[in-house]
């Protein structure tokens, strides 16, 4: 069975929505952050650079939340997380999966950091936010989802982000975004992880 290296609130919720969605249970650690919203300790023991997820199989210790995802959607022989091989599709759908944590998330955190001090969003990191939200805006098309009605591994690769801003109300000026995050919180892995591992956001005090 794997084992799951889980931070509340972080990216572990992504491997947890594959993992329901596959049907795969798992040996799930959990790590409590610190005050200061620090990951603690105890996960450099897991990782040298104290990171979560790490997944645990058969001694074989995987990081990064893209990997994973990959290595467990591989591993159980999935053919419902990303579209037919060979197609202009799948390539895009692999160009979106990377974006997320390539480009995407460092933009991101730029506008989540100040909010979630309670400080202003710098206006040029607004301006640079409110142009990658304009890019999946325009990838989402019809919607709901990247690719239709049902989460492709870039879906759930691009929740946690989407769920910082939307709880530090970063999505207000994006109606679309809003509407494709809305859809996500609907699909049925999603509601297993956040269920069975808490919120992938902090709750608002």
């Amino acid at each position: 069975m794997i084992t799951l290296h889980a931070l509340k609130y972080s990216r572990a919720t992504r491997v947890l929505w594959l993992l329901a969605d596959l049907g795969q249970p798992c040996n799930r650690i959990d790590y409590d952050r610190t005050d200061a919203f620090r990951a603690p300790p105890e996960l450099s023991k897991v990782h040298p650079l104290g990171k979560s997820p790490v997944i645990d199989d058969n001694g074989a210790l995987i990081a990064e939340s893209a990997t994973i995802l990959r290595y467990l959607s591989d591993k159980f022989d999935d053919g419902g997380h990303r579209p037919a091989k060979d197609t202009a599709d799948y390539w895009h759908h692999e160009a979106l999966f990377d974006y997320v944590e390539a480009s995407f998330a460092d933009v991101a955190l730029k506008a989540i950091m100040p909010a979630f001090e309670g400080k202003p969003v710098p206006q040029d990191a607004k301006a640079v936010l409110d142009k990658h939200l304009h890019y999946i805006a325009m990838a989402i098309g019809d919607g709901p989802l990247l690719f239709g009605d049902k989460a492709m591994l870039a879906d759930i690769q691009m929740s946690y982000i989407i769920a910082l801003l939307d709880r530090l109300d970063l999505l207000n000026n994006h109606p679309k975004i809003a509407t494709y995050w809305n859809a996500l919180q609907q699909q049925p892995g999603y509601i297993a992880a956040t269920r069975s591992a808490g919120p992938m956001a902090p709750p608002a005090d």
